[in-house]
């Protein structure tokens, strides 16, 4: 298990405490913010490594303050706890970098389950190559973070890093939905196939920007994903 420091934010006030209290007795150093104003107090204060972030708060909207700590710091897993269920709202967290965006109501162990395979993979994606060029395109793995092709450097997620690394070794071969998900998520294989799907819909909105088109992710019909590179890639 590796531990981490939590916020919280949930306006639900029952469920934020049994959040807080599950997650505290299983070694997390937890806080609990009921809305945005004092999610951004905790926020500074006491710069957590993990997000649990609501959607729906009474003075603000989650999607919105994420993309507000997003701008002052990177390097913290985020996850979005929300009843919302809409394609256009989850893909609209990942785009933002979210590592996961799980659907209320949800049992514990799953959320669980979910955080520690995040926090696994993260220590992997320590090992990974510091950055990677593609013609107009920089993705720097480590800081989880791609430069356009309009010269613009926004944040990408844990799980969309990894999604590349996988596409980048498998390069001009077909990847599987199940290879990407045993991958990424592990044997918990709690995603589905439109998981998947949505996650490389939000990394093609920013290949796509390349003035080179350098990144191309194909789509093999009834498989996967192919990446192909049209121009040469180089590692740093």
């Amino acid at each position: 298990m590796i531990q981490g420091k939590i916020l919280i934010v949930e306006d639900e006030k029952n469920l934020g405490i049994t959040l807080q209290e599950y997650l505290s007795d299983l070694g997390h150093d937890c806080r609990l913010a009921t809305s945005a104003e004092t999610a951004r107090i905790s926020f500074t204060e006491g710069t957590p490594d993990i997000i649990l972030m609501d959607i729906g708060l009474p003075d603000g909207n989650g999607l919105d303050l994420a993309k507000e700590f997003r701008k002052i710091r990177k390097d913290f897993v985020l996850l979005f706890l929300s009843a919302q269920n809409d394609p256009e709202t989850r893909v609209e967290g990942l785009e933002i970098g979210a590592e996961d965006y799980i659907t209320k109501p949800f049992a514990l162990k799953e959320l669980v389950l979910r955080l520690n395979r995040i926090l696994e993979h993260q220590n992997i994606t320590k090992t990974s190559p510091n950055e990677l060029q593609v013609g107009d395109l920089k993705i720097w793995f480590k800081k989880f973070e791609v430069e356009n092709g309009a010269g613009e450097v926004q944040p990408i997620s844990q799980k969309e890093c990894s999604i590349l690394e996988l596409l980048v070794r498998n390069e001009s071969q077909a990847t599987t939905r199940e290879e990407i998900i045993e991958t990424v998520w592990g044997e918990d294989k709690f995603p589905s196939n439109r998981t998947v799907d949505n996650y490389i819909v939000s990394l093609r909105k920013w290949c796509e920007t390349s003035k080179e088109n350098a990144i191309e992710i194909k789509s093999i019909r009834g498989i996967g994903y192919k990446l192909i590179f049209n121009v040469k890639a180089t590692e740093k």
